[in-house]
């Protein structure tokens, strides 16, 4: 019966967030970008890993590899965001050093399953990173997102970050459905952190028109109607 239960309030959100998404679809193509999404600057490193990335001929192994070291600088790129506290540690030669520490824990929160091509560079960068699971399908039958399953932490609503990771974000569908599930655990919008590798314009808008407040870090923004293709290659399958 609890199952039973659960299976329809992820069917009645699914649902409700398929209308409002219909809606938010007008007049967002022309919107300028909120100054709340950060692109990473394009230097001459990036656009080589980029380059390495797009190249259809670059070997499986190669393509992991630069994936990893480009989703490392999202994550870095991310941490940014953070409120650091100030500290003074004692150097090995007895010297004061005034520095800053993370004021707070930060956790993830992966997309099911192009989330899981981040969590190298996550964990390079967080070793001891909490991560919350969520899994959001795309229905055969409408075209738009469903919720499925949620495995959060149990105090996410007390972590002063919380970062969504997913490899690309098109239509804003899944992104739109993950942060509404932070908020209704308790997470404040303003500590919510989306990262990804590529964001389509239209996405963007669609999904800062509704929390205004959340922070996106993205390495591209591309086409709106570009296929989903970056799990596929990251993993084989």
């Amino acid at each position: 019966m609890v199952s039973d239960r659960i299976h329809k309030t992820l069917s009645q959100k699914s649902k409700m967030h398929q209308i409002e998404l219909k809606r938010l679809g007008q007049g967002q193509e022309d919107a300028p970008l909120s100054k709340n999404i950060i692109v990473l600057e394009q230097k001459s490193q990036l656009v080589g890993i980029n380059t390495l990335l797009m190249d259809p001929e670059t070997s499986s192994d190669d393509f992991v590899f630069y994936f990893d070291r480009l989703t490392t600088m999202l994550v870095e790129r991310a941490i940014t965001c953070m409120h650091f506290d100030e500290v003074t540690v004692q150097t090995p030669i007895n010297k004061d050093y005034a520095g800053l520490q993370v004021g707070g824990e930060i956790s993830a929160v992966v997309i099911l399953r192009g989330g899981t091509t981040l969590e190298t560079g996550l964990k390079r960068v967080i070793p001891d990173c909490i991560t919350s699971r969520i899994l959001i399908q795309t229905s055969h039958k409408t075209g738009e997102p469903e919720l499925h399953f949620t495995s959060l932490a149990e105090d996410l609503r007390t972590h002063k970050r919380v970062l969504i990771l997913d490899s690309q974000m098109s239509s804003g569908g899944a992104a739109l459905m993950a942060v509404r599930v932070l908020i209704d655990h308790g997470v404040k919008e303003s500590r919510i952190v989306f990262v990804t590798f590529m964001a389509g314009k239209l996405g963007l808008n669609r999904l800062m028109s509704v929390y205004p407040e959340i922070k996106v870090v993205a390495c591209r923004v591309v086409d709106d109607l570009e296929v989903r293709w970056v799990e596929q290659r990251y993993l084989g399958c």
